[in-house]
């Protein structure tokens, strides 16, 4: 008893052609790909970015938001912007004290300080210039608080990066007008 079976399957020159096609589709597809991670933004500098806006906004909110620059001898006692000593009476006021500088020993002491900060960073510790942050501080109505009195302020941070923008704000209130850290 002899039976014959016919056997299925594929041909050498069949599975070649299959493997051809196959790898020409694969390569279009790894082509467009590529193409298309190079043109996107790269995920780690905005995050960067965002970091360093961050750490900023958080500097500047956790500074002295007093009636007279912390420095002035009548800070802890005044009730206005008139309460404060002749030389500081205009320093906590929409402009930086002049003389003071970010991260030097007459360091920037209160919010105001930081309004019109351009500060340049690298994270990547190669030295050069990657991260470009500009801090602006200005009077703000929030809510029940007008901006004349300058009771509240608004707090922006831009950082930038080759085309990559980040923008935070925040708002900061005078509430303790007399407390310094």
């Amino acid at each position: 008893m002899s039976i014959s079976h016919r056997q299925r399957g594929l041909t050498l020159i069949e599975l070649i052609v299959f493997i051809v096609i196959v790898s020409v589709a694969l390569v279009g597809v790894m082509t467009v790909l590529n193409v298309t991670v190079k043109s996107s933004a790269d995920p780690m500098i905005r995050k960067q970015a965002l970091a360093i806006a961050e750490a900023i906004l958080e500097e500047v909110m956790l500074q002295p938001f007093t009636w007279c620059d912390p420095e002035d001898a009548n800070v802890a006692t005044a009730t206005s912007y008139a309460g404060c000593s002749v030389a500081t009476a205009a320093q906590n006021t929409a402009t930086a004290k002049a003389g003071e500088t970010r991260g030097t020993t007459t360091s920037l002491d209160n919010v105001f300080d930081y309004n019109g900060a351009a500060i340049n960073t690298s994270i990547s510790g190669s030295g050069n210039t990657l991260y470009t942050a500009n801090v602006t501080v200005a009077p703000a109505t929030l809510n029940d608080i007008a901006a004349a009195g300058e009771a509240a302020l608004l707090i922006s941070v831009s950082v930038s990066s080759g085309t990559e923008t980040i923008q935070l704000h925040g708002y900061r209130t005078r509430h303790s007008p007399n407390a310094l850290p």
